[in-house]
């Protein structure tokens, strides 16, 4: 049995393994995307994830196509910045 499983067949399971792990990452990714913008109501969150469950690839492709420009990405990291200026503590007071 093992005798028969040949360097395609490795090959062939490296690829499925790469694409269920691909696949995953996407669903993490998208799904921290989801719930950490603040332009979305509650309800437009649960419509894309369920859109997301309801047609895997497809969904993570509508959503990533529809997304916000980067300029939108930007501030909403940039609120931890502000919130960590607001607690009046900065990485270099660590080495003060």
């Amino acid at each position: 049995m093992l005798a028969d499983y040949g360097f395609g067949s490795f090959l062939w399971t490296m690829f499925a393994f790469f694409f269920w792990f691909m696949l995953i990452w996407m669903f993490i990714a998208c799904f921290a995307d989801i719930f950490r913008r603040k332009d979305l109501s509650g309800g437009a969150k649960a419509g894309w994830v369920l859109l997301i469950f309801l047609l895997p690839l497809f969904g993570i492709l509508i959503y990533l196509i529809a997304r916000p420009s980067i300029v939108d990405a930007r501030e909403m990291s940039g609120s931890a910045g502000q919130m960590q200026g607001a607690a009046g503590y900065s990485s270099a007071d660590h080495f003060a």
